[in-house]
């Protein structure tokens, strides 16, 4: 434990930064709070002294914690206060696990929590990039045996010139957004949202983080050595120098015939028959053999552990040393492909993408800007206008699983695939609709989030949406042995879990439009980064083609089962008398007609109806409801108040103007009940207003073809 409080403070980009230790949680193994202008964040790191028994993985938990008091906020639930995980917080919790993971030495099976907390924020400075560098400091203030630190950075870029770390309103102003983890020497995580950016200024970006990237690793190893920290060297407890022999000596030949059989359904069948046989040899040994006594005291499943290292190695040296991959594959060559769209009657558009054995359905849904995704966070954004929903169940992969709510991958994968398609979709004023996308994986064998961006743009052409530009997106692979690398095109299941990198692109002939890249080992050269870009270009170009060859350009009509949306403009003074009292005009509205109604400040109504009688019906009761007299206007209307003197004519609710005796008819008028009485269904002209605001109306002066027409648009 720290005794004292620490401080340290660098420069990162254009702002200062400080690191304090030794005030705040000191409980925990690692606590720091990470101060940037008015955005404060405490980070801890907590490491349990001894293994969880039992388990074949490292059990990292990271949380990002999200208090609306730091932006002086109570949160608007029920209860009010924070409930779930936003989408947003687990994104970036998503992204400070993701460079520190691989950074923890294999073999080491201790409970490790990063806890996050944003405690103040000036909703300028955006927090996750400072919440990655802060976990980092927080692992080596706590001397776990983390192969960091790790720094972490945002790139955009304004007037030519890469900016570190911008604030919310520069970054929505660039066309790059791009955050980099690295250590001192190389990159371990990428992931950008960009607006069509050429591959070559991704690459130059990353090179200009690593610059600041070095400087972050320098200050945390400085800060650590101030607070006089000494880091924990791991052991592995347990040599399986020998079960691993007996796994090869038992196995090797059907691995080695599994991987050279190209069928997956044929390659599983061998490779359990010899998981079987090595279970059934290791289950004969005495009990006290040495394996034995490692598999009874460990309580871990060695075997196959050591099954799955003997698959990994026969599959890389395949790659490696043969040039073919598990499925027969050349580096470069994609899986066959096949698109689809229009499958489903009754939604607005569907878009059926299969590469392989991976398959994803699209299905697109439109609705008025009223069902726009209301977001409650810290983040400065409060609503969504484009949504993309992202599920996995059991069946995709053969398993049995329970339907519950997306987790943390399904929402990951869905926001990539979400990113991917926005800088594709109309401006708000051309295409005014809401529009959700849910994609659903039927078949599963790598790439799923990128067949979803695929299947979503198809989805959104056939729905009528007008993209600007057809997206399409593929998943590269690394296998790295020594000094020989090999990236890999259009990766499946068993390249992703067996190999080095996974590394998603997205984008249109002209430019990227997302990518993430997570990276298994230790970190990646910038050569091998540019490889992997340029032949991700190749692949997505080629996928690009077959889905134009399906559909190639947004439908030029909506499907009948799609909202209609309209949108008329009224005066800002008359926002106030369409919506009434209590909301009793506009709900009057929506209840006759069955639309839905949205009135923006500017005075822009959207009125969106499944309906097309119903969508004239309201739109002629707001004109009504927002009529302002002036002469010459013509309008149907009801007599409801007779005089001696003449009509009273409402041609809206409370919109009512006296037609004189002498202007009911084209001839002399003894009495009013002569031309008409209450309740009958007129047309009349708009005369004037007088000094004192009375309406003044005619009957006489209307000619026949203005009261048909009057009439037609009733």
């Amino acid at each position: 434990m720290i005794e004292s409080i620490q401080n340290y403070k660098l420069q990162i980009g254009e702002r200062e930064v400080e690191l304090e230790t030794g005030r705040l949680a000191k409980s925990a193994s690692g606590a720091v709070t990470v101060r940037c202008g008015d955005t404060v964040l405490l980070v801890t790191a907590t490491g349990s002294s001894e293994p969880r028994p039992g388990i074949d993985f490292f059990p990292l938990l990271v949380d990002y914690e999200e208090k609306l008091a730091s932006i002086g906020k109570i949160p608007g639930s029920f209860m009010r206060k924070e409930g779930r995980a936003s989408d947003k917080a687990i994104l970036i919790s998503r992204l400070i696990d993701r460079p520190i993971r691989p950074l923890f030495p294999k073999g080491y099976r201790n409970d490790v929590q990063i806890v996050a907390t944003i405690l103040s924020s000036d909703q300028e400075m955006q927090p996750d990039t400072l919440a990655i560098f802060g976990a980092s400091a927080a692992l080596t203030l706590a001397g776990l045996p983390f192969d960091g630190p790790v720094g972490a950075v945002r790139v955009s870029e304004l007037n030519g010139q890469f900016i570190v770390n911008p604030t919310y309103a520069q970054a929505n102003e660039s066309d790059l957004d791009i955050v980099v983890a690295g250590t001192e020497e190389s990159v371990i995580m990428v992931e950008a949202g960009c607006r069509f950016v050429p591959e070559q200024k991704i690459l130059d970006a990353v090179a200009f983080a690593m610059g600041e990237i070095k400087k972050q690793v320098q200050a945390q190893k400085e800060f650590a050595a101030q607070c006089g920290v000494a880091k924990q060297e791991y052991v592995n407890p347990f040599d399986t120098t020998e079960l691993k022999n007996l796994v090869s000596e038992t196995c090797r030949d059907k691995v080695y015939e599994a991987y050279h059989q190209f069928d997956r359904e044929t390659r599983r069948s061998i490779l359990d028959e010899a998981k079987k046989q090595l279970k059934e040899k290791v289950k004969e040994l005495p009990e006290d053999h040495p394996i034995t006594t490692l598999l009874v005291e460990s309580g871990l499943d060695f075997v196959s552990e050591e099954f799955k290292s003997l698959e990994k190695e026969i599959m890389r040296a395949m790659v490696i040393n043969e040039g073919v991959r598990a499925d027969g594959r050349k580096y470069n060559e994609i899986r066959p492909i096949s698109c689809e769209v229009g499958l489903l009657p009754r939604v607005h558009g569907t878009g059926l993408f299969t590469r392989g054995s991976t398959q994803v359905l699209s299905c697109a849904t439109l609705a008025g800007p009223g069902l726009a995704q209301e977001l409650e966070g810290v983040d400065p954004q409060t609503e969504k206008r484009y949504m993309h929903n992202y599920n996995f169940p059991g069946f995709s992969v053969g398993e049995v699983k329970p339907m519950r709510g997306p987790g943390r991958r399904e929402i990951g994968h869905g926001a990539l695939a979400e990113r991917a398609i926005l800088p594709a979709l109309p401006p708000k004023d051309e295409f005014v609709y809401t529009i959700r996308v849910n994609s659903d994986v039927l078949e599963s064998n790598g790439s799923t989030s990128m067949a979803s961006t695929c299947a979503s743009c198809l989805a959104l052409m056939d729905a009528g949406v007008p993209l600007k530009t057809v997206i399409a997106g593929v998943a590269m692979g690394l296998i790295k042995e020594g000094d020989k690398t090999v990236v890999l095109t259009d990766i499946q299941g068993i390249e992703d879990f067996l190999g080095d990198m996974d590394f998603k692109v997205t984008g249109d002939r002209e430019g990227i439009t997302a990518l993430q890249m997570d990276i298994k080992i230790k970190g990646l050269d910038l050569d091998t980064l540019g490889r992997a870009i340029q032949d991700a270009r190749e692949g997505r170009l080629f996928i690009l083609d077959k889905m134009l060859a399906t559909i190639d350009k947004p439908r030029a009509e909506m499907s009948p089962y799609a909202p209609r949306l309209e949108t008329i403009k009224i005066d800002v003074d008359l926002i106030g008398a369409l919506i009434g009292p209590g909301g009793k005009n506009i709900k009057n509205i929506i209840e006759q007609t069955g639309a839905e109604i949205d009135i923006e400040d500017d005075g822009s109504v959207h009125i969106c109806c499944n309906n097309g009688e119903g969508m004239k019906k309201a739109i002629r009761m707001i004109k009504a409801q927002t009529l302002k007299f002036e002469a010459g206007m013509v309008l149907p209307g009801k007599v409801v108040r007779t005089l001696p003197i003449g009509a009273f004519v409402e041609v809206a609710p409370g919109k009512d103007g006296l037609v004189h005796i002498s202007k009911l008819a084209n001839r002399r008028v003894a009495t009013v009940d002569e031309v008409v009485k209450i309740g009958d269904e007129v047309v009349i002209k708009v005369l004037g207003i007088d000094e004192k605001g009375r309406v003044n109306f005619s009957m006489r002066d209307v000619t026949e073809e203005e009261r048909q027409a009057a009439l037609a648009d009733r």
